[in-house]
């Protein structure tokens, strides 16, 4: 007997040489190659250590033994010819058959060891080939069941059979376990409305009642492999799809049912909206939309935004009901639901001051107030508007009511702060002095005024004057419109002093009567509206607003929108820094709570839902943000159209913060509008409050200047200006700021040069030099001739060269000056055509600086 050797013991017991001779080594075997010779005792070692891995080492550890298998394949991903490996592991137990005696020697098991390995191996090959084929076997028929019953029932169900409780009910097909045989059962005749069983389906299925051969077995189980892997996956897929959407009910009836009738839907359009967005309103598809356009004419992408009518005639079109919305419906629906309606008293008076700055507007309502309010501002000038509250009892002849008073300031800047003093009031009082007149910003105050359509109260003051002229003032304001009753008109003048009080009793009786005749009226048990006076950004208390309460009460922990902005109030301040829970009409508070400074002029209402105050809030935010954004466009594009083929103008670029509101949008007017064609000031960034290190930061981004008006930098802010060098300036008056920055702005001028004639010179006669050339006898017949400047050649009047001199001669000496009246030699230099009676004129280029 020849000897075995690996290559010959792999193919005998069916494996690979690399994996027998890998078994080999783990079992302690020093064989490498497929030509080393293997002895029994080398598989009886080999057995005993695959029998200890897989199957234990104790009692019939040697009849069962375990086995992973590894097979490999590739899958065609159909992506330009790609393909994925795909490793498949198995791992199964066998068992050894007890056919053998119990009485057989162990010596006769363990020479058998090795044969029956190979037996085992085959075997288990064998049985894996018949389960897979029973089960596509078993699939098959269960398909042909289901087919089968749902075929009976639709029968039944057409020939209108009796209900299906006298039917037998359906016997479902169990699942078969790889592991476990099918029994083996007696083919039995199907009833009706019964599928067959099992095995007589997989006979009928397979044309054979017999088993088959092991090669008609192995040749079904590559078809069958080879149909699962052609359409297992889309049947899998459907199987799952149709399981996500109810799956099929018993019968075969599926659960969907299509509606008998179309829906009709309501469709809310808002005022602009996209194709998607339309088509996903009425729950179709957008291409249906496209195409329903394109038939009436009109040619549009699934992006393109349309209008509110067109939207609406395409939803008409197309079955449904359409429901036009507004953008600010919310809003509106949040003012529409606050009722003002309720018993209406009489209210106090809101009185304004107005007039021109250093006319004593402040001083005379110190006075009526008994405060001293004109020494605390900065220069006596007020730099935002101050709300105060008399109580009646400080306003003589006033019989227990009180006024409301609304001082604004008068310089140029605040006429926006002016104007909205005059829509927030009911009577303006125009301070005019005695001695001065009438001035621009009184003017101003007279146009407010009739723009409002507020009555006048005229209150000339500084009648204590030696100069006072109370008939100059009737005169030039009569030129305006405003005429005295004494002249057949309809407003009150009244002479007046803040400083002695004279006149100012009779002053107040005008308010009131004026007030009478205007019946004012409010509605305390309403909730509380008005308008934002003034507003800032306090460090230790957040935002604060000065707000003025025109119709009903503002109470502590109402909601307020208030302009951009909302908040629960926290606490109500009056004019006197004392805390209470309301504010009637007419009251002017400070509130905390909000969430940011709203602008001076806002209005501001109590609403119930914070939730709906929020989201009107955050809308009326994004609508600013998108006009804001549309206005910096147009700027932009009007720019670059008009600065075409111009130089780039200077800009000089500026960080502003403020302590009020109302101040911060007054200078970032004024100085917005100092911006000229060469140099542009530009606001880089604004706001309420201190300088911080956001501030700085940006400044030097940007290369601005940083200004504080009534406000400080922080720790940050200063140690960041002060490391970067950067120009910060502080300011409490107004105008200050505005002429320093007129300075700054002159100096990014670029400078004039002016011409000026220093002297002429008359040719006399001309000499010729064989060095130099022609040599002009002169006499100095203007001012002074200089040798370092440049001079131009006369001839009748016309010039015909411009050059430098070459020399300047006084006899033989050469010299740096010749005055009026004296006789010269002059060389012009690179032109040698001077004839007798030209004139030689000196002149020189001046720098002038230009200023705004």
């Amino acid at each position: 007997m020849s000897e075995m050797t690996v290559k010959d013991f792999a193919a005998k017991v069916g494996r690979d040489v690399p994996r027998l001779l890998e078994q080999m080594k783990e079992a302690g075997l020093a064989h490498k190659s497929e030509s080393d010779a293997v002895s029994e005792e080398d598989k009886r070692q080999l057995l005993d250590y695959l029998t200890k891995s897989h199957g234990g080492g104790g009692a019939g550890a040697r009849n069962r033994i375990t086995l992973t298998r590894k097979t490999r394949s590739r899958i065609k991903t159909g992506e330009r010819g790609k393909s994925i490996e795909v490793q498949v592991r198995k791992k199964r137990t066998y068992v050894k058959r007890e056919d053998a005696k119990e009485d057989e020697q162990p010596a006769a098991e363990e020479d058998a060891g090795p044969r029956q390995l190979v037996g085992d191996m085959a075997d288990s090959q064998q049985a894996e080939a018949e389960r897979e084929a029973e089960q596509a076997r078993a699939r098959a028929a269960e398909e042909s069941a289901r087919e089968a019953a749902a075929k009976v029932e639709t029968e039944k169900s057409e020939a209108e059979q009796p209900p299906a409780a006298s039917v037998e009910p359906e016997i479902p097909v169990p699942e078969l376990d790889s592991e476990t045989p099918a029994p083996e059962e007696a083919p039995a005749p199907p009833k009706e409305g019964r599928p067959e069983p099992r095995r007589a389906a997989v006979k009928k299925a397979s044309g054979k009642g017999g088993k088959k051969g092991r090669h008609e077995r192995d040749d079904d189980d590559r078809g069958d492999r080879e149909e699962r892997r052609r359409g297992g996956k889309k049947a899998k897929r459907a199987e799952r799809r149709g399981g996500r959407r109810g799956g099929v009910q018993g019968g075969g009836k599926h659960g969907f049912q299509k509606p008998t009738q179309p829906i009709v839907r309501e469709v809310s359009i808002p005022e602009s909206i996209s194709v998607a967005d339309l088509a996903d309103k009425m729950s179709i598809k957008a291409n249906e939309v496209i195409k329903t356009m394109f038939t009436m004419g009109a040619a549009v992408t699934i992006n393109q935004t349309i209008d509110q009518d067109t939207a609406a005639i395409v939803v008409e079109e197309m079955g449904h009901k359409p429901k036009l919305v507004k953008d600010d419906a919310l809003e509106t629906e949040v003012l529409e639901a606050i009722s003002y309606e309720g018993d209406e008293v009489t209210r106090d008076p809101v009185v304004t001051v107005m007039g021109h700055v250093d006319h004593g507007k402040t001083s005379l309502l110190d006075y009526i107030r008994k405060a001293k309010v004109a020494t605390g501002e900065a220069g006596g000038i007020t730099q935002h508007i101050g709300a105060y509250h008399v109580k009646g009892d400080q306003v003589k002849g006033n019989h227990g009511s009180g006024v409301t008073f609304l001082d604004t300031p008068g310089h140029a800047a605040f006429t926006a702060m002016r104007a909205r003093g005059a829509k927030a009031t009911d009577v303006v009082i125009l301070v005019v002095a005695a001695d001065d007149g009438v001035m621009p910003q009184t003017i101003e105050a007279v146009e407010h005024a009739k723009a409002a359509e507020v009555p006048l109260v005229v209150a000339v003051n500084k009648m204590d004057k030696p100069g006072a002229d109370p008939d100059r003032v009737k005169n030039e304001l009569s030129q305006h419109g405003v005429i005295s009753e004494e002249w057949g008109g309809d407003t009150q003048f009244v002479h007046v002093s803040a400083h002695t009080g004279e006149g100012v009793d009779e002053l107040l009786e005008a308010i009131l009567l004026v007030s009478e005749v205007l019946e004012l009226k409010a509605v305390p048990e309403a909730p509380g509206k008005g308008v934002v006076i003034e507003s800032r950004l306090d460090k230790g208390r957040g935002p604060v607003a000065t707000v003025l309460v025109q119709n009903g009460t503002l109470k502590k922990g109402d909601i307020v929108l208030a302009g951009l902005h909302y908040g629960r109030v926290r606490a109500l301040t009056n004019e006197l820094g004392k805390q209470v829970d309301e504010a009637g009409p007419g009251m002017p508070v400070e509130i905390q709570g909000l969430d940011g400074t709203p602008e001076a002029g806002d209005d501001f209402m109590v609403v119930a839902d914070e939730k709906k105050a929020r989201e009107v809030a955050n809308f009326r935010q994004g609508k600013y943000r998108e006009v804001r954004l549309a206005r910096q466009q147009k700027a932009k594009l009007e720019n670059m159209f008009s600065q075409m083929g111009q130089e780039e103008a200077a800009k000089l670029n500026i960080v502003l913060k403020a302590d009020v509101q109302g101040s911060l949008e007054a200078i970032k007017g004024a100085l917005e509008e100092l911006s000229t064609d060469e140099v542009q000031v530009s606001v880089v960034s604004s706001g309420v409050g201190g300088i911080t290190g956001t501030d700085a930061n940006l400044a030097l981004a940007s290369e601005a200047i940083v200004i504080g008006f009534n406000v400080r930098a922080d720790a940050a802010a200063r140690e960041i200006i002060e490391r970067e060098g950067l120009e910060l300036r502080y300011y409490s008056v107004i105008y200050q700021l505005i002429d320093d920055v007129k300075k700054a702005m002159s100096g990014m001028l670029e400078p004039e040069w002016k011409e000026e004639i220093v002297g002429v010179a008359e040719v006399r006669d001309v000499f010729r030099a064989p060095k130099i050339g022609a040599v002009a006898g002169c006499m100095v017949v203007e001012g002074n001739v200089f040798r370092n400047k440049k001079i131009r050649v006369l001839r009748d009047n016309v010039v015909i060269y411009e050059g430098e001199l070459e020399s300047l001669r006084r006899y033989k000496d050469d010299v740096q000056e010749v005055r009026n009246g004296m006789e010269c030699g002059i060389g012009v230099k690179n032109y040698n055509d001077v004839q007798v009676g030209d004139k030689i004129e000196v002149f020189d280029q001046v720098k002038v600086e230009r200023t705004l």
